[in-house]
């Protein structure tokens, strides 16, 4: 699929690659979601699905922030206050952290869920002009930065998954 240019194209994007995501996450047994399985985030880590999610999750929650604070006109620290564009990996192992109370798989979903609903309702706030038609930050639209955190990622999450079901043995077991 081609990068978005305009709200429809964005919008069908976090859906078509978080429809696919869900697939396969629905197909990972609960008992398996949370074993450290997955190559992680930063170099020489393993991860488990569930952090994946978490990842998901946390970059869904730091883009509803980001404009929540530009509607508060309070300044933006990006990606994240405390981190620089060059420590994702620490972002990464951050938003591991921030959900991993949420021990319950279903939930866990549940929540990246409410999450992608919450972003497209942001998304559906604003107009083409908006999202596509002036920088936002730095050289990138609003749009741009909002499908490199939710579609981008979704759809590399799925790449993820699909490594890990070929190597991996549940799937006999399951």
């Amino acid at each position: 699929m081609a990068v978005p240019e305009k709200k429809q194209q964005l919008l069908l994007a976090i859906d078509k690659n978080f429809n696919l995501l869900m697939k396969k996450l629905r197909q990972v047994p609960p008992q398996y979601a949370f074993l450290q399985e997955l190559e992680g985030h930063a170099k020489n880590t393993r991860m488990s699905v569930a952090q994946l999610v978490s990842y998901l999750i946390g970059w869904g929650e730091l883009v509803l922030s980001w404009h929540e604070k530009e509607r508060q006109g309070i300044h933006i620290d990006f990606p994240e206050t405390g981190y620089q564009w060059n420590q994702l990996g620490l972002l990464a192992q951050k938003f591991y952290q921030d959900y991993a109370d949420i021990t319950d798989y279903e939930g866990l979903l549940q929540k990246l869920q409410q999450n992608k609903d919450a972003l497209v309702a942001l998304i559906e706030s604003f107009d083409d002009q908006q999202l596509y038609m002036q920088t936002w930050y730095g050289k990138w639209t609003r749009g741009r930065m909002i499908q490199f955190n939710t579609a981008s990622p979704y759809k590399n999450a799925v790449a993820r998954l699909n490594v890990w079901f070929k190597h991996g043995q549940f799937l006999q077991n399951y």
